[in-house]
């Protein structure tokens, strides 16, 4: 009896370990990456999306399974219009890498370091790697590169990026979603300058149309609908 106890409660325990915690992460897995993403470069690999993913708190992790779905379909669809379907280690215009460094009180540039657009975000400007890194505890101001050249701080990142930055919004993409605001408001976070508020057949509707399919990909893989409204 003692021993049928025992193995009881080792099912039991085994049961539970292998279900997720209530806060943990959607992840979709490393063949369905692959579906979404079937020319990505190496150095977007799942391994280190895995990893970013895990390393912050609140991402894809709030509200029901579905929820955590669309915001994790939503972030996908948004890094793959920004990087090119993860082709895209640094941004391509070259004539553009001198152009990013605001200086005023409080920022500067390191000296001979260039800040245009790298990792899956795209992430640029001086001010935006000075901060990205104190998040992170890095040093990207002095060393911008280091998003190019590890994956996991690449990750990082965008995923910093998505969780905290409002861009032209009043609230960051991962805010929006929390709220419900549906889609569109993550294009408004991250390009809504050049992108909202255009009238349709305009360059900035085009721009959208591409991450509106892409996340309607990204959905229906996931088996959840789309959260709308879809355009900003």
């Amino acid at each position: 009896m003692r021993r049928l106890a025992c193995c009881l409660t080792a099912l039991v325990l085994a049961a539970c370990a292998s279900q997720p915690s209530d806060d943990a992460p959607f992840l979709p897995s490393e063949a369905e990456f692959a579906q979404l993403f079937p020319q990505r470069i190496a150095f977007y690999d799942h391994a280190g999306f895995v990893a970013a993913v895990q390393a912050t708190p609140g991402f894809a992790s709030r509200g029901n399974p579905q929820q955590r779905r669309q915001e994790m379909a939503a972030f996908l669809a948004q890094i793959a219009h920004e990087s090119d379907q993860l082709r895209a280690q640094r941004e391509y215009n070259r004539a553009a890498w001198d152009h990013y460094c605001r200086r005023g009180p409080g920022e500067d540039c390191a000296p001979g370091q260039q800040y245009y657009g790298r990792g899956p975000i795209q992430l640029s400007w001086n001010y935006q790697y000075l901060a990205a890194g104190r998040a992170l505890g890095l040093d990207l101001w002095s060393d911008p590169d280091l998003v190019a050249r590890d994956s996991r701080v690449a990750w990082r990142t965008a995923l910093w990026y998505w969780m905290n930055q409002t861009g032209p919004s009043d609230r960051s993409a991962h805010a929006a979603l929390q709220a419900g605001a549906g889609f569109g408001a993550t294009t408004r976070a991250i390009n809504g300058v050049l992108e909202c508020d255009k009238g349709e057949g305009s360059q900035g509707w085009r721009q959208q149309a591409s991450r509106v399919a892409f996340y309607q990909r990204a959905t229906a893989l996931f088996g959840v609908e789309p959260l709308g409204p879809l355009h900003c």
